[in-house]
């Protein structure tokens, strides 16, 4: 069996763009894989262009360590966001032509489950104005869904140091929460890097009493010494790692001691594989994985996998069940979430295949995101929501 041709699909969104492979076989069987870029498709759909003809065509699907040593290697130029993203794609659609062709889902592939069900986080939820009354009545709209566990940003477009009306209105927004969701539902606080570390300690000290499971990317991550004094100054646990895209350059982070939870995309770290070597690393640091997901369907699917072989997995996150929720129909085949738990896929492969119908009925945007503009959180829906009278 040798790798024949690859497709690439994008679907647009007001505020992002998930861009899809499907990667042929000469035998007949096509894997689907997925990564989500801001504002880098074009660039990431070049690279494609350049490295499938280069390293991907001509290769046996089930040679994976193989090729993903050829792309990340074989140009000599270090790997970046984007040619760790190509990878990424490509990587996990391997993973789905290998379990087709066993007959076996992908988790099976990779040493069997560790657990029988896979707990969510939702994301995407609070796209309302940034008050108290707003984000407690979204978070109630996600405990009724049966989510067990929520992450938001109550920060709005704040960057190095908030004024101190906007610390407190970010605090209350936090308690705001709590009170809606009582003391048993995880709350995780997203910072996305905004702080200076000091501002970032004196934000976490006044959110403990809410109980946090995690802060998460307290300070910007070019610098993980930064992170790591933040980490030794504060009694609630660490989470980042969304924004590395290469296991080694984790090594660090583990020496510093600077997290309790990484966050590696699957998408951005060069697949299932790469990551399942990160976790495994994690683990000897008694670290816990979170994977990062911002994807649609297939990224989602291709995350449960690895979830499931896990021993050091925590909880994975989640949109589409409020952010764009329409997107979850460019792969059906995902399990819904029930109770707060995914459970785990059935189906040989990853589970999942395109509708490249429905793809192309929602093209390429080039969509904006800017995590320093004011309403950010709308997720490019407030225009929408104010043409309709809502």
């Amino acid at each position: 069996m040798r790798i024949s041709r690859v497709e690439t699909f994008v679907l647009g969104t007001p505020w992002r763009d998930l861009t899809f492979v499907r990667v042929h076989t000469d035998d007949g069987l096509t894997g689907v894989g997925e990564t989500r870029m801001l504002g880098h498709t074009e660039a990431l759909r070049g690279y494609l262009a350049e490295a499938v003809p280069r390293h991907v065509v001509g290769s046996d699907p089930f040679d994976i360590e193989s090729l993903v040593q050829r792309m990340k290697r074989g140009d000599y130029g270090r790997a970046g966001e984007i040619v760790m993203s190509g990878i990424g794609c490509v990587e996990m659609a391997c993973w789905d032509i290998v379990g087709k062709a066993l007959g076996q889902p992908v988790w099976r592939l990779l040493g069997g489950k560790v657990r029988e069900r896979i707990k969510a986080y939702a994301n995407g939820w609070y796209t309302v104005e940034r008050e108290p009354a707003e984000f407690q009545a979204a978070a109630r709209r996600v405990v009724e869904r049966g989510y067990r566990a929520l992450k938001f940003d109550p920060f709005g477009p704040g960057q190095w140091e908030l004024s101190a009306p906007e610390r407190r209105r970010s605090i209350d927004l936090v308690a705001a929460v709590r009170d809606a969701v009582g003391p048993d539902v995880e709350i995780l606080v997203e910072m996305h890097g905004r702080f200076a570390p000091s501002e970032a300690v004196r934000i976490a000290r006044s959110l403990a009493q809410f109980d946090p499971g995690w802060l998460e990317e307290p300070v910007p991550p070019e610098n993980l010494k930064a992170l790591a004094k933040v980490a030794g100054q504060v009694d609630l646990p660490i989470a980042t790692g969304e924004r590395i895209h290469d296991r080694a350059e984790f090594r660090e982070l583990f020496e510093l001691q600077a997290a309790d939870v990484i966050q590696p995309d699957i998408g951005h770290l060069g697949g299932i594989a790469e990551t399942r070597k990160l976790a495994a690393t994690a683990e000897t640091h008694f670290v816990l994985v979170a994977p990062h997901n911002v994807g649609g369907p297939v990224l989602t699917a291709a995350n449960l996998h690895l979830a499931a072989t896990t021993p050091n997995f925590k909880i994975q996150e989640h949109f589409n069940d409020f952010a764009d929720e329409h997107v979850r129909e460019a792969a059906p085949g995902l399990p819904a979430v029930v109770d707060g738990y995914f459970p785990l896929p059935e189906a040989p492969g990853l589970g999942v295949e395109l509708n490249t119908d429905f793809i192309a009925e929602h093209p390429f945007r080039a969509a904006p995101f800017d995590l320093y503009a004011e309403d950010w959180q709308f997720r490019g829906t407030k225009n929408t929501r104010n043409r309709r009278g809502t």
